[in-house]
């Protein structure tokens, strides 16, 4: 790979070349390399070693960036062509370069031929236009008789436009056509920019102007596989016709012949011209000339054709590349680029006035792809594709915008969950089975008042989230105040990825004591946030943002570095029998590699592993209980303790529960505030307890704040608690200075 991640040219000697002539004292042809990269430079040197062009010798230059390509042609005036690297020191090096040859040094002859290792950095249409660009090549495809091919296309046209520049000023309208037909998109609107041009060329009026296009074996042509691709005056109405529907005896037999031959047909009354173009596509265009052409107009058709079958190369390519990355391959759809594009023309165009834009995310999709498989998969989406097109007309806009999600732009009526819920109550039907399907989905008014397609879809985007939040078959519709809420967690993401590393963020430490000796059993660590202002941000609310943007794993690692460092502290300070007890989110643990991080950790940190305890939540059980056993296993296997914490408000289960090596649960705070009370709940904690035991795992109670519930907790025989009633969470210096008085005082 180059250093842009261009795949470096390897020429294969796919066919024989000319053979080489001896060079002394023949002018050469001037081509300037210009890449960033030596080995393309070394390869394309190796590729033309010793081969002529027109019978005359190569002489290559060499460039390695765009200010370095500038200089050469500023000291060099005659280079035939250019062979330009399209990503250089930066990604429109290429593009800058091709500005400063057409504009800044005048070089209209000159060939540019771009070649790129990236399809996605091709040029766009109207840079093609501007700067004359002669061909576009992918490395890939660039073989040894490909770089010949493309570079003898271009020194014949070279050496015809200087050699026309010096004998008709009429050239420049060459010239002139070869670029403007580049902006057409599409091939019929080349071809219509064929007709307009010759009629130009040649001062004759479009009426009677016919262009049509055939491919296969040229022996076998006949009028009814020759479809009419562009026409003017009284034919115009046949476009996509064959031509046998013309009725014109002469321009049908002219045509068919033209392109069954192969080679242009010149009458008293008519020209016909006859062009190559991608692969083994032909045109040909019929002009109905009152008057015969002369010997320079025939010589300028002949350059003419050279220049529109390279141009009808160009916008095949350019044809074929705007697809690729706007249409998606598996359904035929506008992918997100498309979509965005569109959104982006109707805003401009102010076309969007009681339109809705849909988010569609089907549930469950990538369980279905790991069950029955990928092919599957593209069939359920092929068939809520289809679905989805029957539904709505052709006015709403559908496209796929990732793997699994949909996206549809249409009137309100149309766009709306009454009208799109009721497409997946009906079982889709593979092979005689039903498949039952769900989809969540986001709905955006187009009245928002967004002025770009992106922040629509991005709104749509964060009311999707809301519906997928609440569970399978849920939809939302974006509010202001969702997307403020969205903004808050944004800005509150960032600011959270600042204070990372510094002061800001740091742990605090609160006693866990044993209820019947009263001895400090161990610690909980508790990360902290700390404004610049000295306001604290609750961990309930930053917690979730840095699970959801993917930063809890190194805000995880770092809780437990940090941790391990503090234990280490207390047994320095004779504190040895102490454990600490680190958080760990259900994210976390899905990094495969989190039991080898934390014995790694465990290793630096020198602390005995018996000492650290991790605290997991009953949310870790959607998992999956396989994946869970297994990496606590792992965990176990280095020495440390697992508790349960804020038993008994998740998905609790006692299966699972008696399945996975837990040494502790942890009651949560709710159900201990109700021991002073006699309200529901309060029993709660009294059935944890006796569970606990009778599994073999010791019982803590958290938030304990009063006397009165430290003494049902020590009735019911729990084993230890944690709490106001002890201890507030406090730094590493001030829990040290609390463990010594409280050991004196216990003492």
């Amino acid at each position: 790979m180059g250093p842009h991640g261009d795949d470096l040219v390897e020429f294969i000697d796919d066919s024989p070349l000319p053979g080489p002539a001896p060079a002394h004292g023949r002018r050469s042809w001037t081509v300037l390399i210009v890449d960033d990269d030596e080995d393309v430079h070394e390869s394309t040197r190796f590729a033309l070693r010793g081969l002529d062009i027109e019978e005359r010798p190569l002489r290559l230059l060499h460039a390695h960036s765009a200010a370095e390509c500038m200089a050469v042609l500023r000291a060099e005036r005659d280079v035939a062509v250019v062979l330009l690297d399209v990503v250089m020191e930066a990604s429109d090096a290429g593009l800058v370069a091709v500005e400063g040859i057409r504009g800044e040094l005048g070089l209209h002859n000159t060939r540019i031929i771009l070649r790129t290792g990236q399809p996605g950095q091709a040029p766009e249409i109207d840079t093609i236009r501007r700067y004359d660009i002669n061909d576009y090549k992918t490395k890939s495809e660039l073989t040894r008789t490909k770089l010949f091919t493309s570079l003898t296309a271009a020194i014949r046209s070279y050496a015809q436009l200087c050699q026309l520049d010096e004998s008709r000023r009429g050239l420049e309208q060459i010239v002139a056509s070869s670029h403007h037909l580049m902006a057409h998109d599409g091939v019929q609107g080349f071809a219509a920019g064929v007709i307009t041009q010759i009629a130009g060329l040649f001062g004759i009026p479009s009426e009677g102007l016919v262009c049509a296009s055939a491919s296969g074996d040229p022996n076998s042509l006949t009028a009814e596989q020759l479809r009419i691709i562009a026409a003017a005056g009284c034919f115009s109405h046949l476009v996509q016709h064959p031509v046998s529907e013309i009725g014109d005896p002469q321009i049908i037999s002219n045509l068919t012949r033209c392109l069954r031959e192969q080679r242009n047909l010149v009458t008293e009354t008519s020209v016909t011209l006859c062009f190559s173009g991608h692969e083994d596509t032909r045109y040909a265009v019929f002009i109905d000339s009152p008057e015969p052409l002369g010997d320079v107009d025939r010589e300028l058709l002949g350059v003419f054709c050279t220049n529109i079958s390279l141009c009808a190369d160009n916008v095949e390519l350019v044809t074929r590349l705007r697809e690729i990355a706007f249409v998606d391959p598996l359904l035929g759809l506008p992918n997100r680029s498309a979509f965005v594009q569109h959104l982006d023309t109707a805003i401009e165009a102010d076309a969007l006035a009681g339109c809705t834009i849909a988010l569609i995310d089907l549930d469950q999709f990538a369980e279905t792809n790991d069950m029955f498989g990928h092919v599957y998969g593209d069939r359920l989406l092929g068939a809520i594709a289809s679905r989805l097109r029957k539904a709505l007309p052709g006015s709403c806009t559908i496209a796929r915008v990732s793997g699994d999600v949909f996206a549809i732009c249409g009137d309100e009526t149309l766009v709306s969950p009454a009208h799109l819920a009721p497409l997946f109550d009906t079982p889709y039907v593979f092979d005689g089975i039903e498949r039952p399907v769900s989809a969540c989905m986001g709905f955006v008014r187009a009245d928002t008042g967004s002025s770009a397609g992106a922040e629509l879809l991005k709104d749509a985007s964060i009311a999707l989230k809301r519906a997928k939040a609440r569970g399978q078959g849920e939809h939302e519709f974006y509010t202001s105040a969702i997307g403020l809420e969205s903004r808050q967690h944004t800005r509150l993401l960032h600011e959270l990825q600042q204070s990372f590393g510094s002061d800001a963020l740091f742990l605090a430490f609160q006693p866990q004591l044993s209820l019947e000796s009263g001895r400090v059993t161990g610690v909980e660590a508790l990360l902290r946030w700390r404004r610049a202002d000295g306001s604290f941000v609750p961990p309930d609310q930053f917690i979730p943002v840095a699970e959801r943007s993917g930063i809890i794993t190194l805000l995880g690692n770092w809780v437990m570095r940090t941790a391990l460092g503090a234990l280490a502290q207390l047994d320095h300070a004779g504190f040895s029998d102490i454990r600490m007890a680190i958080n760990v989110s259900a994210a976390q643990l899905r990094d495969r590699s989190y039991a080898e991080q934390l014995g790694l950790a465990l290793q630096e940190s020198g602390v005995a592993p018996g000492l650290l305890e991790l605290e997991i939540t009953e949310s870790v059980a959607v998992m999956g209980m396989a994946r869970v056993s297994a990496l606590l296993a792992e965990v176990k296997a280095l020495g440390v303790e697992i508790a349960i914490d804020d038993f008994g408000t998740g998905f609790s289960s006692l299966s699972y529960l008696d399945q996975l090596p837990v040494d502790r649960l942890k009651i949560d705070r709710s159900f201990i505030a109700l021991l002073d009370s006699c309200r529901p709940g309060a029993r709660i904690a009294e059935m944890i307890v006796p569970l606990g035991h009778c599994l073999g795992i010791a019982v803590l109670a958290e938030g304990v704040e009063t006397e009165c519930q430290a003494e049902r907790l020590r009735a019911m025989g729990c084993n230890e608690a944690q709490g106001y009633l002890y201890a507030r969470p406090m730094p590493l210096d001030a829990l040290l200075q609390w463990l010594q008085t409280y050991r004196t005082r216990v003492a």
